[in-house]
């Protein structure tokens, strides 16, 4: 019994890379930003930004709010992300 693939944004990586050109950073210069130095190096954002890896979604997160936007803009393919970041989001998020 075989498993079936899971639906994949198609333009998640194309974003991801959107977001850190945008935003004037280097790979390294994004892992620094979004506190994953430790985490993660330059392989992971290179595959990310080239859909090889999908980011996970504490990742996904991070960067979202690097960037000012809700998550569902960047894994929705209909919605582009705003042309000036970080962009300052609709929403107010209420922390614990």
């Amino acid at each position: 019994m075989g498993r079936a693939l899971r639906q994949r944004p198609v333009r998640l990586a194309k974003k991801l890379r959107q977001i850190r050109v945008t935003l004037g950073l280097s790979q390294n210069g994004i892992i620094r930003q979004l506190g994953l130095a430790d985490e993660i190096s330059q392989d992971y954002i290179s595959a990310y930004e080239r859909s090889i890896r999908e980011p996970p979604l504490p990742v996904l997160l991070k960067y979202a709010r690097l960037a000012g936007v809700c998550v569902d803009v960047l894994i929705d393919d209909e919605v582009r992300l705003p042309t000036k970041l970080p962009h300052i989001p609709k929403h107010q998020i209420r922390r614990r």
